[in-house]
């Protein structure tokens, strides 16, 4: 459903995707790792058209997004860090969003129950905890039940309880045959929930494929351990050009 060809993003003279060139799996969860500043923010807003990359393609059902929008309705999406004016009230938010995408939600009364969010309907977003915020933020991306999800993040500020349902959540969304992209630091959740991960590295991409190959190939028992193998044993190395840092064993690429 989503591909890319050859993307690639510069801020100034910071290059921050490097060609990247993938295809994410049509459906399951699709982990996006990678340490800070290794582009997986970029190429997320990239595919949602918030970010126009300098060259390269992506295609969405084989259509190129360039110039095009109407394909963002077919996507949920959980932002990293949810912008929501203060000043309003959630259940106000609630209804911008439903008037914004134009759709009826199919399940924002479950997901409210489900969060605890009743008490804080009429309450200003501006005097709700951080971890009250991201349930709406929740909520928000999950409750109109799109062919595609990206969510960057979602684990942030959550409660075991609310963690519980979350996973609940995309388990469930997994089993409609859903494509999910996720981005997350949470490396046993990644452990936990990941159908394949790609291991951005520089802006490129080091690794494609299941946990259980990425720990085979680093020799760790876990992928905490893993990811700090990679970010501590690298050398630099030389792919089509772009000099990016690599792990050994070196990877196959894709």
């Amino acid at each position: 459903m989503i591909r890319l060809n050859a993307l690639e993003k510069k801020f100034g003279r910071l290059e921050v995707l490097r060609g990247i060139s993938l295809t994410f799996r049509d459906q399951g969860i699709t982990a996006i790792l990678g340490p800070n500043g290794s582009g997986k923010t970029t190429l997320i807003k990239s595919i949602l058209g918030m970010v126009l990359p300098n060259n390269g393609s992506i295609l969405f059902n084989g259509r190129d997004i360039k110039g095009q929008w109407a394909y963002r309705d077919q996507i949920d999406y959980l932002p990293q860090i949810a912008r929501f004016p203060d000043n309003i009230r959630v259940r106000e938010l609630m209804h911008m969003i439903r008037d914004i995408r134009g759709k009826v939600p199919a399940q924002q009364d479950r997901l409210v129950e489900l969060f605890g969010l009743g008490p804080y309907w009429d309450k200003r977003l501006g005097d709700l905890s951080g971890g009250t915020r991201q349930k709406v933020n929740i909520v928000q991306a999950f409750m109109f039940d799109s062919p595609v999800m990206i969510l960057d993040e979602p684990t942030n500020g959550l409660d075991p309880v609310a963690l519980i349902h979350l996973k609940d959540l995309l388990r469930e969304e997994r089993g409609k045959g859903k494509q999910m992209l996720i981005t997350t630091h949470i490396m046993h959740f990644v452990e936990e929930m990941a159908d394949e991960l790609i291991f951005l590295l520089e802006g490129n991409v080091i690794f494609q494929g299941r946990t259980a190959d990425l720990l085979h190939r680093v020799h760790e028992e876990n992928l905490e351990n893993a990811t700090a193998a990679i970010l501590r044993d690298r050398k630099i190395d030389r792919v089509n050009g772009h000099a990016f840092t690599r792990v050994t064993p070196a990877f196959h690429l894709t």
